[in-house]
């Protein structure tokens, strides 16, 4: 775990608000290793999710340096920037946004309807990822018919089926009760440490953070060092 998957220097984000300039993200300086699993904690408005959207390539940074799976992206045209993500990135929401007109399989097979790919390929695809996530018998039930952690396994097996290098969770466990988001930390620690994914995930829940390999702080758009964590609380 040598490598940076994700490799940014004096990240910074701002934008206008009004007549002021607000800025949530400043001054990052941020390596997380091939199959490492992080996890990012603060406060609200601390700038954790402003992050977690850069490094996916969901927004762009106003300042700063930023590699994640090999590529500037930065320098990518809007078009470029999204068959990149698509591609290498699969995001895992705390409220699954999920389709509820369309069955688990369906919601899973959506990111592969971009791809110019057979048809049986396509269900092959689907159905093993579902089955990594432990659904392979909720595949054709509706999103009404699920439970929350149910629900959150499709979102997951969604942001999967691509086979992306890194994974990035927002709050994944905060809508659900303390048994359901063990099963899904304990699912996110299996992706990692047996299938080499990268994982990046913001949290507010102390217990949650404890699945991660590493723990960073937020506060006021800057990341503490480990000597100031303690005196930010």
């Amino acid at each position: 775990m040598n490598e940076s998957l994700i490799h940014c220097r004096k990240l910074a984000k701002h934008y206008r608000k009004g007549a002021q300039t607000v800025t949530p993200l400043r001054d990052i300086d941020l390596d997380v290793a091939t199959g490492e699993f992080l996890a990012l904690m603060g406060p609200s408005g601390s700038g954790k999710t402003t992050l977690l959207n850069l490094v996916a390539g969901i927004d762009s940074p106003s300042e700063g340096t930023l590699r994640v799976c090999g590529e500037d992206i930065t320098q990518l045209s809007r078009n470029r920037l999204a068959r990149w993500r698509a591609h290498h990135v699969g995001y895992i929401f705390q409220l699954y946004h999920l389709v509820p007109v369309l069955t688990a399989f369906e919601n899973v097979e959506l990111p592969l309807l971009l791809d110019d790919m057979p048809r049986r390929v396509r269900r092959e695809q689907v159905e093993a990822t579902l089955a990594q996530v432990g659904l392979e018998d909720r595949m054709h039930h509706y999103p009404r018919e699920l439970s929350g952690g149910q629900e959150q396994r499709v979102a997951i097996a969604r942001a999967l089926v691509a086979s992306p290098e890194l994974l990035v969770a927002d709050e994944p466990t905060g809508d659900l009760d303390r048994e359901a988001g063990r099963a899904i930390l304990n699912l996110l620690e299996e992706l990692c440490t047996e299938h080499g994914k990268t994982i990046v995930m913001v949290t507010h829940d102390p217990h949650a953070a404890e699945s991660a390999h590493k723990v960073l702080h937020l506060e006021k758009g800057q990341l503490l060092k480990p000597e100031e964590v303690n005196h930010a609380g």
